[in-house]
């Protein structure tokens, strides 16, 4: 599959929100107790001639870089990690020390993918989403394989 990446435009913004909607429940994202909404943030678009292929939205702050939502359309042709590849480029070109991301216990797939691509557990947070739940009701109580959701797991990369 021939994709690109580029940065995301404002003429994306509704294709944004209808992504974060459809795979996130909405544009709000909490992790570490923050709330961030997802269609305000930096971020990149793999697209080929015809279709977006993926997105994925981070958010820099001092030397760290959070990615915070990743969304391949298409599966197993690369889409993820090349966006990846990219955040990874930029957090470098800002200086930043590591990459970190928020998934919760229920999402095998993400744990495997990110461990895949380096990136290692840093924490767990047991039982944090019962408290997310109270600033974003969307989250729902069962994930991935009926497994309830539960705890955030943090993962990071450390840049060199």
């Amino acid at each position: 599959m021939n994709f690109s990446i580029r940065e995301i435009k404002s003429d994306d913004a509704q294709w944004i929100k209808s992504i974060l909607t459809e795979y996130w429940g909405s544009e709000l994202s909490i992790t570490k107790g923050n709330k961030l909404y997802c269609d305000k943030l930096r971020g990149f678009i793999a697209e080929t001639v015809n279709e977006k292929a993926g997105l994925i939205t981070y958010n820099i702050t001092h030397d760290e870089c959070e990615i915070v939502t990743l969304n391949s359309l298409v599966e197993k042709e690369g889409v993820g990690t090349s966006l990846i590849e990219r955040v990874k480029q930029t957090a470098r070109e800002n200086n930043c020390k590591r990459i970190w991301l928020i998934t919760t216990n229920d999402n095998t797939p993400a744990l495997r993918f990110y461990q895949k691509r380096e990136f290692t557990i840093k924490a767990i947070y047991p039982n944090a989403m019962e408290e997310y739940r109270k600033l974003k009701p969307e989250i729902p109580l069962l994930g991935e394989d009926e497994i309830p959701i539960r705890d955030e797991i943090e993962l990071e990369l450390l840049l060199h």
